[in-house]
């Protein structure tokens, strides 16, 4: 996650005309068609206003902080938004950690084009840059799976302030493959070994491994990785406007910081409910779509990883619903629950403040979830 010690971003915008839309609920049916989405109200998606009139008003009476939108797709359908601070719907949210799951997106991409296979090791993809510090044959074993699964052999813990691979640590260097390949690996405390871990994967939060992964994507690609991004995610989904930060060197930063629209953001959750397909028209492949929601790793009871996705149940009343999810610093969510066929888009500026997650699962599973109409 990206944190607010984070200065060393080169920023860019790229921002294209865009046609202005109104909401989904000023809209009558039949339904219309904005920005790729086809748009209905709530109620024609089975979704009850009281509960979600009751949110905009706990939202706009400050009962939770710094939400900035609130959007909803069912059934393939944008049925709900709101906005609450003045950039509105054009505005664009830096999600934060939520890139990486769209890095996840961009590794299925480059798979499905045969440009990469998950069992590739990673390191000599930068024989150009070595040697590397704190050499180890298991280092060069690392695969594009493990930087996914955050299951690597690096000692690399963004949430723990001392590991030698935390992302506070690779802000200030130049070159960040580089601080990450250099790193030395970790060791493992009685209990806590891969092979007696679920599906044999020691969970390890690690920014730096996404975001030599973007950098394993462009070079499989041969091309730069926001670049690639853009012709093969971005584009086939009508996502016109992106803002990346990029590394001292110039690359895209893949572990963090990309800011969408909202409406952007879930077209990219929609796009998994539709196994990987946006209007008819194959965007990444639907095996990698499956394999990526299924967990590969175990972060705590209650919650699973898979490609970069967060997988756990949420509960709202007396049922519990199954759903994969993008989270980023502040909050930010962009959630999807199969069995509903919903998607729900959470941005908030509540950057590094305790709770900040659970204020938006909050709004997720008291108002959102009981909205839903039997």
């Amino acid at each position: 996650m990206l944190t607010k010690t984070t200065c060393c971003f080169v920023m860019l915008v790229c921002v294209f005309p865009w046609a202005g839309a109104q909401s989904p609920e000023s809209l009558s049916a039949p339904a219309a068609m904005q920005d790729g989405w086809t748009t209905a109200t709530a109620e024609s998606a089975g979704l009850s206003k009281a509960p979600l009139e009751a949110m905009e008003r706990a939202i706009r009476a400050g009962e939770f902080k710094k939400i900035t939108s609130v959007a909803v797709a069912r059934n393939g359908k944008l049925v709900y938004e709101k906005y609450f601070d003045d950039a509105g719907m054009e505005g664009l949210r830096n999600t934060r950690s939520a890139t990486k799951t769209i890095t996840s997106m961009l590794v299925g991409i480059a798979v499905g084009k045969g440009l990469l296979t998950v069992e590739a090791p990673v390191m000599p993809f930068f024989k150009d840059q070595g040697p590397f510090q704190n050499p180890d044959p298991r280092k060069e074993k690392i695969t594009v799976e493990d930087l996914m699964t955050m299951s690597s052999i690096l000692e690399c813990n963004d949430w723990n302030e001392y590991s030698r691979g935390n992302e506070e640590r690779m802000y200030p260097i130049e070159d960040w493959v580089r601080f990450t390949l250099d790193l030395p690996v970790r060791g493992f405390s009685p209990g806590d070994t891969p092979k007696e871990q679920p599906y044999g994967r020691s969970f390890s939060y690690c920014t730096a491994g996404v975001f030599t992964l973007g950098q394993v994507v462009a070079r499989a690609a041969k091309q730069p990785v926001d670049e690639f991004a853009s012709r093969y995610l971005f584009t086939p989904l009508g996502i016109q406007q992106a803002n990346w930060s990029f590394s001292p060197l110039g690359l895209a930063m893949t572990g963090g910081g990309l800011a969408l629209r909202s409406r952007d953001l879930l077209k990219l959750g929609q796009l998994y409910l539709n196994g990987g397909q946006w209007n008819g028209e194959r965007v990444v492949p639907e095996a990698w779509v499956r394999a990526s929601i299924q967990p590969h790793a175990r972060i705590d009871e209650q919650t699973e990883y898979g490609y970069l996705w967060w997988l756990k149940s949420f509960k709202s009343g007396e049922k519990s619903f199954p759903a994969y999810f993008m989270t980023g610093n502040g909050g930010n969510k962009v959630v999807v629950i199969p069995d509903l066929q919903m998607a729900v888009v959470l941005t908030s500026t509540n950057y590094n403040t305790r709770g900040m997650h659970e204020q938006t699962e909050k709004l997720l599973t008291d108002y959102i979830l009981p909205a839903v109409q039997p």
